[in-house]
């Protein structure tokens, strides 16, 4: 069985693969680095959260998890949810 790391590496010899990597990294990443940033400063956990979004705290962590790993995009309505939680508010600009 390959480890994550072999596996990631593995995966990224293929052209297609490293591009979109490099896509997302590049484009996506420093956002949700952003989005996680923001719950780490505002002094709230995973539950604390959850409860301001109408939610339960595993919730909240599948939506962190997937921000992370990238498996899943969520909505915009769901990233509204988590950043009004957090006492902010999400802007989405075209540059």
């Amino acid at each position: 069985m390959l480890t994550h790391e072999q596996m990631k590496a593995k995966m990224l010899d293929k052209p297609a693969v490293r591009a979109e990597y490099a896509r997302i990294e590049r484009n996506e990443m420093p956002m949700f680095d952003l989005i996680l940033q923001a719950r780490t400063e505002a002094g709230l956990t995973q539950a604390q959260v959850a409860e301001r979004m109408g939610t339960k705290a595993p919730a909240v962590a599948r939506l962190e998890n997937a921000l992370i790993t990238g498996k899943h995009s969520p909505s915009i309505a769901t990233l509204e949810k988590y950043a009004a939680a957090l006492g902010k508010k999400l802007e989405v600009r075209l540059v």
